[in-house]
């Protein structure tokens, strides 16, 4: 059964109104200057209609050169000031529409950032993510076009008003028979023309295979493999492929196309035709002046470019109407958490326990928890390790913690306080964090560590690279701590071993100094060697903080108070070190197995 098509949250008048109250607020001269637009437009149009009319008028009435010549540089002027003009604001109109789209840009970017971390795991929000970006991605997309497209209407009306006012003087049926042939060829365009959009899904699909081919193709990061196991003969039959069925699209939509034409010309052929009879019998029966046929012949044919140009402005804007009620709903996603709206966290806080009461997870679309009941205290300055195997719940549960995630049921409290109703983001900043998946700035070693652009400690940055290890590699860049760490913006970027990166991590986690330390597979990709030396300096590195340490290494657990040993979701074994090992249970036998890989290698 087909899908029922989701009707829009917002009109092209609602959303009409949006964008001049954008404006207005703003950058008050987009409106004015899409006002005057329209009316140079217009204006420009209309004299040039009337000037051979006016002029071969005065012709036939043998008025002197004189008058003849002034009427001429009378006209001459007025389109020279018109056309003038139109090119000025044509060119001046594109800061104030340029803004306004960035306004709308930087609008989008802080529902991105600032959003909910659940609603990023939404694939409904995702894709409304998109629609928005490329709703404002460019000049000719629907955030800035929406201008073009009300100045073309203003236009459109004004000519369609003064070209009706013109034609009064002929009988109703002419002026019918145009607005007739014109709505019906808009009507058959609208519908054939829709083709490519009925198709787009196949169309898209095409596209997608070549874009993909030309990134894998051209991407660094798959240069080795493409060599290496030699993907080219793939990759060229993809591509032939995609060419293929998009060469065979474009073809059956040019057939399409060219039945527009068709019939526009036929209609076109209709309309003057008719126009060109009339006017011919009026002149031979009732001796129409040769300007006023002029004249007439000129107004019906502009008349019904006002009226298909009305009915096309007003079809384009039903449809950028479209992406841009994506856009606003996208705006006014629901926020799950609260912000600004929750309650503001005691001043000074630095004593913070954190206690999961009865806590369950389950991710959306999922069938079953990932977290079961799972009730944990994480005290003031403990030190507690979660271990456990590939999805036992380790990440799902730091996340939990740091309140990206609200459970499914139970809750998470700070200081006996449900968190929920505090501000979100306050929350946040009592956590000082090294994540698996980390983001990395295009930018000096300084600004990553205190992610900041001025006011930088920077011999505060100094100390935290020092006891994340890194002072020595930094020293030796060029620039030191002020050398970019990648070459996605600056040529002069440096790139830093997957070891170095996580260390410049653990400096940032430093640098932000809050009660409460999160590292989640910190040493991930460093050395044994490099990996004892992190370990060596944990206690320094969270003395005086609350701090979990997520790791699959079990010989990183020694230096916590405590070790929480997960299965599928659940505490299987707590206790320290020792204790688990002499339990001799699940945590024994998974360090019992890393230890005899260790002592293996360490033979070979």
């Amino acid at each position: 059964m087909k899908e029922k098509k989701k009707k829009p949250a917002y009109n092209m008048w609602q959303n009409t109104a949006y964008f001049v109250r954008a404006a207005w607020d703003n950058c008050p001269s987009v409106l004015l200057i899409c006002l005057l637009l329209a009316v140079a437009t217009a204006g420009a149009t209309v004299v040039e209609m009337l000037f051979v009319p006016v002029v071969l008028g005065q012709v036939e009435g043998h008025v002197p050169l004189s008058k003849l010549l002034a009427t001429i540089g009378v006209f001459t002027l007025g389109l020279l000031l018109l056309w003038g003009g139109k090119s000025y604001l044509n060119i001046n109109a594109v800061f104030g529409r340029v803004e306004v789209r960035e306004i709308i840009v930087d609008r989008v970017s802080r529902k991105v950032t600032g959003t909910s971390y659940i609603n990023l795991l939404d694939t409904k929000f995702r894709q409304h993510e998109n629609l928005a970006y490329r709703t404002t991605d460019s000049n000719a997309d629907a955030a800035e076009a929406i201008w073009t497209t009300w100045t073309d209407i203003l236009t459109n009306v004004l000519g369609f008003v003064v070209y009706l006012l013109l034609l009064t003087g002929l009988s109703g049926w002419m002026v019918g028979l145009v607005i007739l042939t014109t709505a019906v060829g808009f009507l058959v365009s609208e519908h054939l023309q829709g083709w490519g959009y009925r198709h787009r899904e196949e169309r898209a699909a095409s596209m997608n295979a070549m874009r993909y081919v030309k990134g894998v193709a051209t991407r660094r990061e798959y240069a080795q493999d493409l060599r290496i196991f030699g993907l080219r003969p793939w990759l060229d039959e993809v591509w032939g492929s995609a060419m293929s069925a998009y060469q065979a699209f474009l073809t059956r939509r040019e057939r399409v196309y060219f039945l527009t034409y068709v019939v526009d010309a036929l209609l076109t052929l209709l309309r003057n035709g008719g126009a060109y009879a009339y006017l011919i019998w009026l002149t031979l029966t009732q001796g129409l002046p040769a300007s006023q046929f002029v004249l007439y012949f000129a107004a019906i044919s502009g008349f019904s470019q006002w009226v298909k140009g009305i009915m096309e402005q007003f079809s384009t804007l039903h449809r950028q109407s479209l992406e841009l009620s994506n856009l606003r709903e996208f705006l006014e996603w629901p926020e799950p958490f609260l912000f600004d709206e929750g309650e503001a966290l005691p001043q000074g806080l630095k004593d913070c326990e954190i206690k999961l009461d009865h806590v369950s997870y389950r991710y959306p679309g999922a069938e079953e928890d990932t977290i079961f009941d799972f009730s944990f205290t994480l005290h003031p300055g403990e030190k507690v390790a979660i271990v456990g195997l590939n999805g036992a719940g380790k990440t799902t549960l730091v996340k939990l913690l740091c309140g990206f995630l609200d459970p499914t049921q139970g809750c998470v409290r700070l200081n006996g306080v449900d968190i929920r109703t505090y501000n979100r983001r306050e929350y946040y900043h009592l956590f000082s964090a090294v994540f698996q998946e980390f983001s990395v700035l295009d930018t000096g070693v300084a600004v990553n560590v205190a992610q900041r652009v001025e006011g930088i400690d920077r011999t505060r940055v100094a100390e935290c690279l020092e006891k994340a290890g890194l002072t020595q590699a930094v020293e030796a860049l060029p620039k030191g701590m002020d050398t970019p760490v990648t070459r996605n913006v600056f040529e002069d970027g440096v790139e830093l071993s997957g070891g170095q990166m996580q260390r410049l991590m653990l400096a940032r986690a430093l640098y932000r100094d809050a009660p409460m330390v999160v590292l989640d597979e910190p040493t991930a990709a460093l050395d044994p060697l490099a990996e004892h030396d992190i370990y060596m300096k944990y206690n320094s590195m969270t003395q005086g903080k609350s701090s979990l340490f997520i790791s699959h290494r079990l010989a990183s657990t020694r230096f916590c108070d405590r070790i929480l040993y997960l299965e599928h979701g659940r505490i299987a074994e707590e206790g320290t070190h020792q204790s688990l090992l002499d339990l001799g249970g699940g945590y024994a036998k998974l360090f019992e197995v890393q230890s005899r890989y260790y002592q293996e290698g360490g033979e070979q």
